[in-house]
């Protein structure tokens, strides 16, 4: 199983800092050098804060590129892309030109947004999410894996080459995340892998796990095919809080790998951590020597 970390990127850190593009990229920096298997930034335009402010977010894609550009191991991704804030066939270029910059180490993560209010503020319409991101992976799973695409839907249409194509055989993986019957019908049809967030527990893992495979009797595709791969909360055991609820993996480092390793034992096949409190260059080292263990 592997385990990458997942960074917010809002424009100031959970002690008001101001978060550069320079600390992004040190930190993803620390992350391959901690031995994590990928670093992920969100795809979100603004946040809304507990107080009912409003952040500003960095542009995923560009950030991606220059720490593909920083970076030469651990694998990149979006986790994950609100399939309406760009057009499919563009996004499918976009991917494909992140993904030749890392040489190959791009991952696509994909979803249909949920968070009406940046949509609102934006102009992006929110309506029919489950329709369009199902129009987008007809467009974009033909233009990585045929080179080309001829689609007419109701609210895409492409009719294009995929050229340049990036170093990924058949394109970078393309991951879903998926809540619900319907949208999980639509992943299994077309994803490499389904994103389950954020599941804590062993028997969370579990049950998604079985969703999955339900979704893929369904619509007749091989249960075997399509990785499961988790996003979950982890406060490590040096910034523990008394009570966090059932949301979170935390407790002693011995703790942490046996949850972890439960996961790999039901077939998880790559862990996203969500660092909680916050992230630093201490808290992914000390990820990085968690993981060390799992491994060993």
């Amino acid at each position: 199983m592997q385990v990458g970390v997942f960074m917010r990127t809002s424009e100031v850190d959970i002690d008001e800092r101001p978060i550069r593009f320079r600390d992004i990229c040190a930190l993803a920096q620390a992350a391959e050098a901690a031995g994590l298997d990928s670093f992920w930034v969100p795809d979100h335009l603004t946040f809304d804060t507990p107080e009912g402010d409003v952040l500003g977010v960095w542009e995923a894609y560009s950030v991606l590129s220059g720490l593909a550009a920083a970076t030469s191991r651990i694998r990149l991704g979006p986790f994950v892309t609100a399939s309406i804030f760009r057009n499919p066939a563009l996004l499918a270029k976009i991917a494909a030109t992140v993904d030749d910059i890392s040489d190959g180490r791009f991952i696509l993560g994909l979803g249909a947004g949920n968070w009406e209010a940046e949509h609102t503020a934006f102009g992006f319409p929110f309506d029919h999410r489950a329709s369009r991101l199902h129009e987008a992976m007809q467009i974009i799973r033909p233009l990585f894996r045929d080179g080309s695409v001829n689609f007419e839907g109701k609210y895409y249409s492409a009719n294009t080459p995929h050229r340049p194509t990036g170093p990924s055989a058949g394109g970078p993986p393309l991951w879903v995340a998926a809540k619900g019957p319907h949208l999980t019908r639509i992943a299994v049809q077309h994803a490499d892998a389904l994103i389950s967030i954020w599941p804590a527990t062993l028997e969370q893992v579990v049950a998604e796990r079985d969703r999955i495979h339900a979704a893929c009797a369904e619509v007749g595709r091989d249960a075997s095919t399509i990785s499961q791969v988790i996003g979950t909360h982890m406060y490590l055991p040096a910034g523990t809080p008394s009570e966090i609820g059932d949301n979170a993996i935390s407790g002693s480092a011995d703790d942490i790998v046996g949850k972890l390793q439960s996961f790999a034992d039901a077939g998880v096949a790559h862990v996203v951590v969500d660092l909680r409190p916050d992230i630093s260059v201490a808290a992914i080292e000390e990820l990085g020597k968690i993981v060390d263990r799992l491994r060993g």
